[in-house]
């Protein structure tokens, strides 16, 4: 057994320490935090960006806002950080969810701007791709925007269907592609051949 220190970690602990660390304006440095590992906490975000705490949803949506500033990724593991402790928590797909979006502007210059369930705003770009991954039994797709740091949003049923509105064709690496401009930066989604047979 290692010397490390047994911890029972919880969401009320983890709160007050993110409070205390996320004085001020703009998002926590978790990056720069390197603090102990204290142990995997009871809390999971669902597919559709549902926060539950002990096998309960998170019902207050400030909570849920400040956990969300406090997020790392650390390879395929996500963690809670605070300037004091590191906790694992259990992420089913992305952990935020892209609910809405504006296009302002056409062609290369147009710009999507994704609103998250959390509160987060990010333009598409080339520091925030869009990504598509293809289920290859079902062949539905299922987009992702990179919201900051390895931390994802799956954009939502709605909002994908809006943005397929706004696609074009563009031959990249001499295939044909259908996909999306933002900030001057095209996002391919599917090849126009595959398009062209769903």
């Amino acid at each position: 057994m290692s010397g490390q220190m047994n911890v029972n970690p919880s969401a009320e602990g983890i709160a007050q320490s993110a409070k205390a660390a996320t004085k001020g304006k703009g998002l926590p440095p978790v990056h720069l935090w390197n603090p102990p590992f204290c142990g995997d906490l009871d809390m999971r975000i669902a597919r559709d960006g549902t926060w539950y705490y002990l096998g309960t949803p998170i019902g207050r949506p400030e909570l849920v806002r400040l956990f969300s500033t406090i997020l790392r990724r650390d390879g395929d593991k996500y963690f809670l950080v605070t300037p004091v402790e590191k906790v694992g928590i259990i992420v089913d797909d992305a952990p935020f969810v892209a609910v809405d979006f504006t296009a302002e502007g056409k062609g290369p210059d147009q710009c999507l701007r994704f609103e998250t369930n959390v509160g987060d705003e990010v333009d598409a770009s080339a520091d925030n791709p869009i990504r598509v991954e293809i289920d290859e039994e079902t062949g539905e797709p299922t987009p992702y925007v990179l919201v900051r740091a390895n931390l994802e949003a799956l954009i939502d049923r709605k909002s994908f269907y809006r943005l397929i509105e706004l696609g074009v064709e563009r031959e990249v690496d001499g295939q044909s592609w259908f996909g999306l401009w933002s900030n001057g930066r095209f996002f391919p989604i599917i090849p126009s051949a595959e398009l062209a047979r769903a």
